[in-house]
C-alpha cells in the first residue's frame, strides 16, 4: 500500500515538473516575440532554464528554424507531452496494479 502510494506520488511529481517546464517554455517563447526586453532577473532565469534545451534541439534538429521562425519550443513541448504521458501513465498503471495486489 505504501509502495503504490509512493509510485503514484512520484508520477504526479513528474507530471507537475513537466507541466511547469512547459509553462516556462511558453513564457520564454512569448517574451522572445517582444523583441528587446530590458534585462531583469526573470528573463535571466528563463534563459538559464531554457537555453540548454534550445541549443540541444538546434544542434540535432536543423529544421527547427523555418522561415526565420524558431519552432523549437513547439517541438520541445510535443516531446515533453509524450514523455509525460508515457512515464506518468506507466507509473500510475504500475501503482494501480500494486494497489490491487495490496502492496
Amino acid at each position: 500500500m505504501i509502495y503504490s502510494s509512493f509510485i503514484k506520488a512520484l508520477a504526479q511529481l513528474i507530471h507537475l515538473v513537466i507541466q511547469l517546464y512547459i509553462f516556462v517554455l511558453i513564457i520564454r517563447a512569448v517574451i522572445s516575440w517582444m523583441g528587446n526586453v530590458p534585462p531583469n532577473p526573470l528573463i535571466y532565469i528563463l534563459r538559464r532554464l531554457t537555453d540548454p534545451v534550445f541549443r540541444l534541439v538546434h544542434r540535432f534538429v536543423p529544421f527547427a528554424i523555418v522561415g526565420g521562425i524558431d519552432i523549437s519550443p513547439i517541438l520541445i513541448i510535443i516531446v515533453l507531452y509524450f514523455i509525460d504521458n508515457v512515464v506518468s501513465g506507466a507509473l500510475l498503471a504500475h501503482a494501480g496494479q500494486l494497489a490491487l495486489t495490496g502492496r
